[in-house]
């Protein structure tokens, strides 16, 4: 491995770097015990994995809520059990990106979903055969701050027992913070954002794989199995471009082939040229993006009338027929992680997928699927808690302490409450996409080509 320094005299800065890192010298790296490791991150792709032990890890241990609330008795009367929602569902302008809000399609979908859940609940009979659920909708307006008084709304005014949402990074963190305070349990179903997670905010809980696990996925496809080593990202600039393509970031470059650029754009534009003329230049021999499906598509679409064919990389939000009907005929080479799998032939997610498509007249995709699955959870905790929000909190828990079957499978949590379960790779073939586990990806009878 080359190491090299600089010592700047006049800022009195003494800097060390390492470049290129060996396989052979990868052998030699300091083994960590997996029980130690974090978001179930391959020994590869540790921060300063290879050399040292860290002195402290974080989120480890099971968070735990030590304070008030679990005598407070229940209610005397309630007309109906009411369950908050906030989600992106009305046209607006949001401050994260300076224009018009882009994630209501996505929102609606997460909407669909909670909505069918309420509904089979009440079918049943409601909160213990006597009582219906009621869900309160709120919009997630992507204004700053605005999610924490939509929470406020919700706990104090309407009086609700639990709360979905939501999907934005930055409105997502402000929301959690709020609940904190509050001291109400909140199930994220939307919001991949690998750092949503790390507050270490014991009323928090989410259901859907995050970008971690999708990222760790797409490295390994990208390095290990078609040999890539000059990937060049161009992102959108909001904070799901910029956090969500972290890992793969960072594993590009802890495996010793650091993207040759990163370049982004901002939400709804439509040219992409000047970026990609200068990827085209860089000789980039691979493109990861991360964004929505409908930028990601004119990329890739703006990508093959240049005539690059070089692998395309991207998020679970361009595995949608948006994408398929933008890029074309010829797309070329594309991946992308999924957080489920989406052909399961499980008999719980047959049957879900049948009654979606009674009641919306539609398939279901992840949003609907997971805030499906995340309202089922929360309310099988109050059915179990009672209306205690740190009981509800407490059976939330216990019900990720082990692995949960849920519609899209067994669900795998981990000390933070959220979901670990492992990522599929969505490769688009013959005009669709086909999902593969990671044993799969790596059986050597199968090959996508660099």
């Amino acid at each position: 491995m080359k190491r090299g320094c600089f010592l700047f005299l006049g800022m009195g800065i003494f800097v060390c770097f390492f470049s290129g890192v060996s396989a052979e010298e990868r052998n030699d790296s300091v083994k960590v015990d997996s029980s130690e490791i974090y978001g179930d991150t391959p020994p590869e792709y540790l921060p300063f994995g290879r050399f040292t032990k860290p002195y402290k890890t974080f989120f480890l241990e099971p968070l735990e809520y030590t304070g008030y609330g679990r005598h407070i008795p229940e209610p005397e009367h309630v007309d109906t059990v009411r369950i908050g929602f906030i989600g992106p569902i009305m046209k607006t302008v949001s401050v994260a990106i300076g224009g018009p809000s882009h994630e209501e399609p996505l929102g609606v979908k997460m909407l669909q979903g909670a909505r069918m859940a309420i509904e089979e609940a009440n079918a049943r009979g409601g909160y213990r055969g006597k009582t219906p659920y009621e869900l309160m909708v709120h919009n997630d307006n992507g204004l700053w701050g605005a999610s924490g008084s939509e929470i406020i709304d919700m706990a104090y005014k309407e009086n609700v027992w639990a709360i979905l949402g939501t999907i934005d990074g930055s409105n997502s963190h402000i929301a959690i913070r709020v609940a904190l305070k509050i001291e109400i349990p909140m199930m994220n179903t939307g919001d991949t954002d690998p750092t949503f997670i790390e507050t270490n905010i014991p009323w928090v809980f989410r259901n859907i794989t995050d970008d971690r696990q999708m990222c760790y996925l797409l490295a390994d496809f990208a390095f290990k199995k078609i040999g890539l080593r000059r990937v060049a990202a161009l992102r959108a600039g909001n904070r799901y471009g910029r956090m969500s393509i972290d890992e793969f970031r960072d594993g590009a470059t802890r495996l010793g082939y650091p993207f040759v650029t990163e370049l982004q754009y901002k939400v709804g534009d439509t040219d992409f040229i000047p970026q990609l003329q200068r990827i085209q230049a860089l000789k980039a021999d691979g493109v990861i993006t991360y964004g929505n499906a409908y930028e990601s598509a004119l990329i890739l679409k703006q990508m093959r009338e240049m005539g690059m064919d070089q692998w395309f990389l991207g998020s679970d939000r361009m595995v949608t027929q948006e994408f398929l009907d933008i890029v074309g005929e010829n797309p070329g080479k594309v991946a992308a992680g999924y957080p489920y799998d989406p052909h399961s032939e499980d008999p719980l997610y047959l049957q879900f997928c049948n009654d979606f498509h009674d009641r919306f007249g539609e398939e279901p995709e992840t949003y609907a699927i997971h805030a499906y699955e995340g309202m089922k959870m929360i309310i099988e905790a109050i059915e179990k808690a009672g209306l205690n929000r740190a009981l509800i909190r407490d059976v939330l828990a216990e019900m990720t302490a082990q692995p949960y079957h849920s519609v899209t499978g067994e669900k795998i949590f981990d000390a933070v409450f959220t979901s670990r379960t492992p990522a599929l790779l969505a490769i688009l073939e013959k005009g669709k996409f086909n999902f593969y586990r990671y044993n799969e990806i790596f059986d050597e009878n199968l090959s996508w080509g660099g």
